[in-house]
């Protein structure tokens, strides 16, 4: 595309349908990214299998992507606040709304996640599943009428001025959604690497813009959900957000690249680099969790007597923890037996207290060590 002939305060309506009209998936530079980039995603999926219970990182690797996803949109809370909201139920603690949007975030892609292991398909209901969840609404794609612009952040120079308009016209972003869907989907007529299609997908779905708000985050999530439904991940807990804060600039720079000049091969390549980085961050992340349960585990065995894997499991799926879940795991429901029981792993330093208000929090400090390196 002529980049004098691409107009900002226009809408986008003649953004071209996949697939890129560009012979991207032999370009050298791209087929070495796509080699480094698969062989550390296959050693993140090896490394998933070794965990013993394959939903433990809930609440350790994909609430830090949830956490880091977040503050790509300007939303920011603290690990503490965090931590000790995932330790409640939701009606015990009344969490602040920045808090909130992550745990939003963490619940659609897990609801994405559990729809994808139902239904074996990413489809537009499952799209508009993640966005509802993420939003809290029960809307779909954005009308034709909404005047959504994108415009410059308020720390940036010439903030507030309108950097691209999204697609915009009766049934062009339902069509452009379905040509994104069948891109993904249809390995027969669209044979890419599904590396690359993710490459090119998460452009095409940031360049349609499809909802009112909450685009970047549910972009996002449909990576991991894509690498899950291909078989590249076994669980969607890649930590791709956090490389992206790192190199925000150059991931919106290259990203428009694409608009206004066609310019697809820096973005896949810069998109490539960020799943293989990713990668060799979650592989450490994995490796240091494990290795520390391991260590853990073998320490209080020695000095506690009812200490136990299902117990080790437990404190290290999340950083904090409520003696309540310690005591169902043992069967000790009595208020006194279970602080007995909650004192031996603080005298040993397995755990560490902390009180808020009225309650306490039991802290796993080696695993927040590792979540927060």
């Amino acid at each position: 595309m002529d980049e004098m002939k691409f107009n900002r305060q226009k809408p986008y309506n003649n953004l071209p349908l996949l697939p890129p009209n560009k012979d991207i998936e032999n370009n050298p530079d791209i087929l070495k990214r796509l080699v480094s980039a698969s062989r550390a995603l296959a050693t993140v999926n090896g490394n998933l299998n070794r965990l013993p219970n394959p939903l433990m990182l809930i609440n350790t690797l994909a609430l830090q992507e949830a956490k880091a996803s977040t503050e790509i949109e300007n939303i920011f809370t603290t690990e503490d606040e965090l931590y000790k909201a995932i330790s409640y139920t939701q009606k015990e603690y009344n969490t602040n709304p920045a808090t909130k949007e992550v745990l939003k975030y963490r619940e659609a892609l897990w609801a994405g996640y559990k729809s994808l292991q139902k239904f074996q398909k990413i489809d537009t209901e499952l799209i508009k599943r993640i966005f509802n969840q993420i939003k809290e609404t029960t809307s779909g794609y954005r009308p034709p009428q909404a005047q959504v612009v994108i415009k410059r952040g308020e720390s940036e120079f010439r903030s507030g001025e309108i950097v691209y308009t999204p697609p915009r016209a009766e049934g062009v972003i339902e069509k452009l959604m379905d040509n994104l869907i069948e891109y993904l989907n249809n390995d027969e007529i669209y044979s890419a690497d599904p590396l690359i299609k993710m490459c090119v997908a998460h452009y095409q779905f940031e360049a349609i813009h499809p909802f009112q708000d909450g685009n970047g985050r549910t972009g996002r999530i449909l990576n991991l959900l894509y690498l899950y439904s291909k078989g590249l991940l076994s669980q969607p807990v890649l930590y791709m957000s956090k490389y992206i804060i790192i190199n925000k600039e150059d991931y919106y720079f290259k990203l428009g690249a694409v608009t206004q000049r066609d310019s697809w091969e820096p973005w896949i390549e810069f998109m490539l680099e960020a799943t293989e980085k990713t990668s060799i961050l979650t592989n450490v992340r994995i490796n240091e969790i494990l290795e520390q349960m391991d260590s853990t585990l073998e320490y209080a065995k020695g000095k506690i007597k009812w200490y136990n894997k299902e117990v080790n499991e437990a404190i290290f799926s999340q950083p904090y923890i409520k003696p309540s879940v310690i005591g169902e795991i043992i069967g000790k429901t009595s208020r006194t037996t279970l602080t007995k029981y909650i004192n031996e792993l603080v005298n040993h330093r397995i755990l560490r207290p902390k009180k808020d208000g009225v309650e306490v929090f039991y802290i796993n400090d080696d695993l927040i060590r590792i979540l927060e390196s």
